[in-house]
């Protein structure tokens, strides 16, 4: 069953940021955008990498009036002692969200119920709370916060000007489509 514009359902966890302990309700993302950026485990070899690449990159999504969270099934305590001990990890500053209870990552249908784990699920999530693009890798595959940013870009955009749609590789800019009745039977 797809997930495109499933509304996120209530939630409230702990998250570390900055430094500090702190909740994090479904009422902080509404208003605006959100990623949420699922991984299995902190102390993993690909996490940190993939949450490195979108620590460099978070200054753009911020700009683009878009908090992006980390979610793992570790506690917040685990997240504090992962960030303390790594390099890569020190350099997040955008909120570690903790699903111990998994009501996250059941919510979007990314747990591995018999390891208690999330997989590398990534959702764009927009203003109204509903989720308008996703995807999920195996646990091997790292991705691309680059990627990431254009997908949100481009959801941005189609939210803002409904009647048009953007191509493939489209980029800020770039042309877009307006459908039209002859359109719809080559589609």
């Amino acid at each position: 069953m797809s997930m495109i514009n499933k509304e996120v359902n209530e939630f409230k966890v702990q998250a570390y940021l900055n430094e500090e302990f702190k909740e994090v309700s479904k009422a902080d993302i509404l208003g605006k955008w959100s990623v949420f950026f699922f991984y299995p485990a902190d102390f993993t070899f690909v996490c940190p990498t993939e949450l490195e690449d979108l620590a460099n990159k978070y200054d753009e999504f911020k700009a683009a009036s878009c908090e992006v969270y980390s979610v793992s099934t570790d506690t917040h305590f685990v997240h504090k002692a992962w960030h303390d001990a790594s390099d890569r990890i020190k350099k997040i500053q955008y909120p570690m969200l903790a699903d111990p209870t998994h009501a996250l990552s059941r919510d979007f249908e990314v747990l591995i119920e018999e390891d208690g784990l999330a997989e590398r699920g990534t959702f764009i999530v927009n203003p109204e709370g509903k989720i308008v693009a996703y995807e999920v890798n195996a646990g091997n595959v790292g991705r691309n916060a680059d990627e990431l940013f254009r997908k949100l870009q481009a959801c941005q955009f189609v939210y803002e000007h409904g009647d048009e749609v953007c191509p493939a590789k489209w980029e800020p800019g770039a042309e877009t489509l307006k459908p039209s009745l002859d359109l719809v039977g080559q589609l």
